[in-house]
């Protein structure tokens, strides 16, 4: 592989996961699940729950998302490994936000990722989430 094609990898892939955040912060569920395999994984242990393929995903992050009155997510991006076709990668997450039911969530994750590359580019294999840090104390602040 060649150098100017490695860094076109890792800013496709960089991409790829900014675009996570901004659909799951748009409610953008079909663009979100369009940036995985039509077969990918999206693990969260500690809930837990998993999620195979973009039909499944779809229809539960909708779900699961109708219990937030409000949801923030941040994304730091991590490092990135090419290996032909296939990649891993992480991504550091800080989410915060208030259920419907008055509970409040704050924590600090990373994702761990595999990708693979597709006719339509990189997309999603597997994101399995790490909570590092969870706080569910109140939240002093409201969504305007």
């Amino acid at each position: 592989m060649s150098d100017l094609q490695a860094a076109a990898d890792r800013v496709e892939l960089a991409a790829l996961q900014a675009e996570f955040t901004d659909a799951a912060m748009m409610r953008d569920y079909d663009r979100l699940v369009s940036l995985f395999t039509p077969d990918g994984v999206l693990r969260w242990p500690h809930v837990p729950v998993e999620f195979v393929g973009r039909e499944a995903m779809r229809e539960s992050i909708e779900r699961m998302r109708s219990v937030w009155e409000f949801f923030v997510q941040h994304a730091h991006p991590g490092v990135i490994q090419l290996d032909g076709d296939t990649a891993a990668g992480r991504t550091y997450i800080e989410e915060f936000g208030r259920f419907r039911d008055g509970g409040s969530h704050l924590n600090h994750a990373l994702y761990h990722d595999r990708f693979a590359r597709t006719a339509d580019g990189w997309r999603f294999a597997e994101r399995v989430y790490e909570v590092r840090y969870m706080d569910t104390s109140p939240l002093a602040g409201s969504a305007p």
